[in-house]
């Protein structure tokens, strides 16, 4: 007898998550939200009281992509920096970079047929060669400022032993759009209630 294997997760929504075979229609959007509010980066470490979540980075990354681009980004390219890390709020899972190498093509593959599902929900380009390259400036200069700010690495620590060119930044760039102590962390609720917001606000953009 052939046992089934369960590769389903349930949504806060409830609605199911096939992580086998996701399709755009398994989560809503409030479940996205959630999920990047709860999901961590730099494994959850963090010099503040609270870690800092993907769902404020994912803002963070967007408003740096703005900043760096000399003409008003379309609705649908900020909607896409938005969610560059979602199917890490439906996996509720963001593997720091040194263990990447040994979780396999699995877990890879896995990655990328989420990520296809929401490009597909939300309606997103993919990316051009020169638009990746883009928005990693963007979500490199994040890391490196996020590394310094919120975790405690030295700026020396961040070009040798993170391998980050990027300059940090000094200035949060949350700051001048939500107020509040820069650089701190959100709570769970807050994060995704920014998010959702931001989330809602350029899908009624895009039309």
């Amino acid at each position: 007898m052939t046992s089934q294997v369960r590769a389903w997760v349930r949504m806060p929504s409830g609605k199911r998550l096939d992580l086998l075979d996701p399709t755009p229609f398994d989560w809503e959007d409030a479940d996205l939200a959630l999920g990047l509010a709860r999901t961590y980066r730099w494994g959850g470490h963090s010099a503040w009281d609270l870690p800092l979540s993907v769902a404020q980075h994912s803002i963070s990354v967007m408003l740096l992509r703005r900043a760096q681009s000399a003409l008003p980004l379309a609705p649908e390219v900020e909607l896409r920096e938005l969610l560059h890390d979602a199917e890490e709020g439906l996996l509720g899972f963001d593997a720091i970079s040194v263990i990447k190498p040994f979780l396999g093509h699995g877990f890879r593959d896995l990655s990328q047929r989420l990520e296809r599902a929401v490009f597909l929900r939300y309606g997103l380009p993919q990316w051009t060669s020169g638009e990746h390259r883009q928005h990693k400036r963007a979500d490199r200069l994040a890391a490196a400022s996020e590394a310094v700010h919120v975790v405690g690495w030295t700026r020396e620590e961040v070009r040798r032993t993170l391998k980050i060119s990027a300059q940090p930044v000094d200035t949060d760039p949350l700051l001048a759009h939500f107020g509040g102590q820069a650089w701190e962390p959100w709570p769970p609720a807050l994060a995704c209630a920014r998010f959702l917001a931001e989330l809602e606000r350029l899908k009624a953009a895009v039309g």
